[in-house]
Formats: C-alpha cells, structure tokens, sequence
C-alpha cells in the first residue's frame, strides 16, 4: 500500500511538472523576436490574433532592424543566454539558422498539415529530412507589365496574349529587341538588370555549394550572357534595383544620361511587390498594370517561424507555429486583411475567385499568383547563398561592364567561394 501511494505522489509530480512547464499549449510566456511587424500583427489582432484564441499565454515582442537583426541573434543562440523562443526569419537569411542546429525539430507541425500547404515553403525550412523554420506565406514572381505600352507596342494588353512575348528567356530577349525598334529606342524591357536574378537563381538544378565545390550552375551563366546582351544593346534601362531610376521607371518618369525619356515595358517582382513596392511608389498608373507568370517560375522573399531549440515553453512554441502557419480560419482572416498569398492550399481555393485588382485593370492576381507558386522550387537554398550569391553579383557587374571577359568572372569568383564556403 505505501508503495503504491509513493508511485501515485509520482505520478502526480510528473503532471504538474508537465504542466508548469508548457505542456499546456494555452499556458505560459512566449518570447518572440522579429524584424518585422508581421509577427506583431499575428499576435495581438483582437478578433483572429494569436493572443485572442490563446488567452492564457503572455506574448513578449521585440522587434528589430533587418539589417541589425541577426547580430541581436547570434550571440544568444551561440551562448543559450537570453534567447527567445519564437524567431521570424527573412528569406535572404533563413537557411543559416535552419542549418545551425539552434533551432526546434517541428517536423510534427508540418506532418499533421501536409497535406494542404504548398510545397516550397517547407522546402525551404527543412534540412536534412526534418522541418525547422515554416511560413504562413507563398513569394512567388511574376512579371508585372504597363497595359498601356503593351497595346502600343505589342497590340494587346491580354496577359494570355502578352505570356506569350515570354515564354522563356530566348523569347524574352526577341521581345527586349522589338519593344526597342518599335519604340525608336525608348523602350526598354526592363529598368534593371538586377530584376531578372530571382529567375535565373530558381531555375537552377544545382546550388551553389555540391560535395564541398563551388559550382557555377548552367542557368546562371545564361544569367550573365542575358545581362550582357541586354546591356550591350540597351535594352535595359542600365539603372540599381531599389535606386531612384528603378522606382521612377514604375511611375513613367525614368531618364537616360542624355536627360531622354525612357519607357519601362515590365519590372520582375513578387507577391508583395504588388502591395508594397508598385502600390506604394507608382499610385497614379494605378489600372495600368498586369501580370504574366514571365520566362520561368520564381520565387522572391519571404518570412519564415522557427522556435529556439533551449526554449522552456516547447508545447507553447509549437503552438504558436502551428497556429500562423497552418491554422484555416486564421489564414482565411489574415488573408483577407493583407492580401498575403498564404501557403494554405484550402484557404488559397476558398478565397482566390473571389479577387478583382484595380491596379491590375481588374486582374485577379491571387488566382494568378497561387497557380505559380506550384511551380517554385525551394530546396536548393543554403545558408552560404546571401553571401556567395553577393559575390557573384559582383562577378555579373565585371563581365556585363567590360571589365573582365566571363570565363575570367567566373574563375575569379569560384576560387574566391571556394576559399569561404568550400571544402
């Protein structure tokens, strides 16, 4: 009888403790650093918010500058001292934690909604056969064109019509060609040659690092063959991405060195380039835009949810994952207020007839948009790639500017990743 009641007292000290250390997923405090104020929306929204279904668990937010937010990091996961227990993580640097072995398997989280979120997202977030990092959100691209100059310089402003000016990047090239001999030299196919990376970067077979080599990929060296072509015959617009001429291509009001008005005819950008980047900076062309799916599938940005792998509050973490990156109804919500792209394939059915976008001259961009996300590739991403990828931008910018000949480009950037990243 003692022996029992000891076993029982057990028992019962293994439930509490199971308790008081998150086993309860509505219980607790969740530490959440960002660098964006998505997460903060996610969490404190009073109707659809993670706090508002989840009473029971205090939310501390700390947000932070991109560009200052993995140097907060790193040292706390390095030390396990001050960590917290929920991370956003931006596109350009999630695979380095996702590789790093800081962060929290959820492989179950993504086993038990599997079956309806599109495929690259996860990709991106997983390594080695398990799942660390998950996004609510699809980035695919697209290729966002002027109507207006469409119908003066190709006839029609139907994006069925105008895919077919670009249906891959030989054919792009055909149409840069055109559009400028049309134009008399005013038209450009694009502003930047910065815009046309992300395809170039998804068409890939092979990432950048194979068995401890730098590899070149035969997609990227097209990349630089089309820059040069495109440059060479100024049929660019030979202006920065995010410079002052990008952004004035999108309103009209792009200049060359000679002070000439130049046409933009297209600009490659993703999901949020249509709210935030085309919305915000060119307002008044507003219904003179469509999109195309363009030469080929891409994917551009993006936020990832992972959870600290010393976190206290593990049930809790998960929870919150779970919550804003599979949960129906609060991706429906969260959709429906931002125009987000989720990655919820049975949010994405439900709500995507039901889009008409007047910027777009009525297009409805998220029927568009969820049908090219299928087509994305996530899985070369590696964590070395923000930076291999820096380097070979400057490698592109030598060649396109006559300063070195391609195969020495190449050789030069290869022996220089090759001694920061290889084996």
């Amino acid at each position: 009888m003692k022996k029992a009641l000891i076993i029982l007292s057990v028992l019962v000290m293994l439930v509490c403790i199971t308790g008081c250390s998150g086993g309860n997923k509505n219980s607790g405090k969740l530490v959440i650093w960002s660098f964006t104020d998505e997460l903060a929306k996610m969490t404190d929204s009073p109707d659809w918010g993670y706090k508002a279904n989840h009473p029971g668990v205090e939310v501390e937010y700390s947000q932070t500058p991109s560009d200052q937010f993995q140097a907060k990091l790193d040292p706390v996961l390095q030390t396990g001292q001050g960590a917290p227990d929920i991370i956003a993580l931006e596109s350009a640097f999630v695979r380095k934690y996702v590789e790093s072995g800081k962060l929290l398997d959820i492989t179950d989280i993504y086993n038990a909604a599997k079956d309806k979120l599109l495929a690259y997202p996860v990709e991106v977030g997983s390594y080695k056969g398990k799942v660390y990092g998950m996004s609510w959100q699809a980035c695919p691209g697209a290729l966002f064109y002027r109507r207006s100059l469409a119908k003066k310089y190709l006839g029609t402003d139907d994006p069925k019509v105008v895919q077919g000016y670009f249906t891959d990047f030989n054919k792009f090239l055909e149409t840069a060609e055109s559009l400028q001999k049309k134009s008399n030299g005013t038209c450009v196919v694009v502003s930047s040659l910065g815009d046309l990376r992300n395809s170039f970067l998804s068409a890939r077979k092979d990432s950048w690092i194979v068995k401890g080599n730098v590899v070149v990929d035969p997609a990227m060296e097209q990349y630089m063959d089309i820059c040069k072509t495109l440059h060479d015959n100024k049929w660019e617009g030979r202006v920065g991405q995010w410079s002052e001429g990008w952004f004035a291509g999108m309103k009209g009001e792009l200049k060359n060195e000679a002070g000439k008005a130049v046409e933009v005819f297209s600009y490659f950008l993703p999901t949020w380039g249509l709210h935030y980047v085309l919305k915000t900076n060119a307002p008044n062309t507003s219904g003179d835009w469509a999109m195309v799916q363009g030469p080929s599938a891409y994917r551009w940005g993006g936020t990832w949810v992972g959870a600290v792998k010393t976190t206290k509050n593990k049930e809790a973490a998960k929870e919150y994952i779970r919550y804003v990156t599979t949960d129906d109804a609060f991706l429906e919500a969260w959709a429906k207020d931002t125009g987000d792209v989720v990655s919820n394939i049975n949010v994405i059915n439900k709500i995507k007839d039901t889009y008409s976008e007047p910027y777009l001259g009525g297009q409805n961009h998220y029927a568009e948009f969820a049908e090219m996300a299928k087509n994305v590739n996530g899985r070369l991403l590696q964590g070395s790639d923000e930076a291999i990828e820096a380097m070979f931008d400057e490698a592109t910018a030598a060649y396109v500017n006559g300063e070195k000949t391609k195969a020495q480009a190449i050789a030069d950037f290869k022996s220089q990743a090759q001694a920061q990243f290889g084996n």
